[in-house]
């Protein structure tokens, strides 16, 4: 199993003066599969943002493969090691297709014969926001079997299969725990948390191992 490592130490996340993340240490060796669990605002979603460099208010250190961010290219260099399945996508004023979704991974064939896979192949000349939340959903996972095919180590993602059928989500998790990446996983799936390496729950931004 391939994948890079991703350590974090003394990570504190805020939104303005609240604390939403607290003081936060982590080592993920590369290729392990690790569920983040709890209750919705306990800071999960804020964690794999920080990661991304999508939420910027942190401090503290967070490492992919043994890689800091002290730079631009260091952030570029990050934003291709890690695969993103957001929860809740960016519509924006000129929403994506699904074509250029997957076109944006850097290994457009493996995405898109991973669409065709997950059922979703016919769906890519329609933009984003007219998907349902499933179709959506694996739009998102096929893009990230792309970044995948196209080096990524590490995959980021948000309640990947919270808008699937049970037949959908197994589908899902197959296809999700198949990749040869490491794997951090928000999720209230119990199936899925069943099938990971590592169960973790964060509480009131506090994070603790369960499994």
């Amino acid at each position: 199993m391939e994948g890079l490592d991703v350590r974090m130490r003394g990570v504190v996340c805020r939104h303005g003066r609240a604390e939403v993340v607290c003081d936060v240490d982590l080592d993920v060796v590369p290729g392990q599969r690790v569920a983040l669990t709890g209750t919705n605002g306990s800071g999960k979603t804020t964690l794999l943002r920080a990661v991304l460099g999508l939420h910027r208010d942190v401090a503290g250190r967070i490492l992919v493969g043994g890689r800091g961010t002290a730079s631009a290219a260091e952030w570029a260099w990050r934003r291709r090691a890690c695969a993103w399945i957001p929860q809740k996508p960016a519509g924006g004023r000129f929403p994506l297709l699904a074509a250029e979704l997957l076109n944006s991974c850097g290994a457009t064939t493996e995405a898109r014969d991973a669409a065709d896979r997950l059922g979703v192949g016919s769906l890519t000349d329609r933009p984003l926001h007219t998907l349902s939340g499933g179709q959506l959903q694996r739009m998102y996972l096929a893009r990230a079997v792309g970044c995948a095919a196209a080096g990524a180590g590490v995959l980021l993602a948000d309640e990947p299969t919270a808008a699937l059928d049970f037949s959908g989500q197994e589908e899902a998790a197959d296809v999700l725990l198949s990749l040869p990446v490491t794997v951090v996983v928000v999720t209230h799936d119990r199936a899925l948390v069943e099938r990971c390496d590592r169960v973790l729950e964060m509480a009131a931004g506090r994070m603790q191992e369960i499994r």
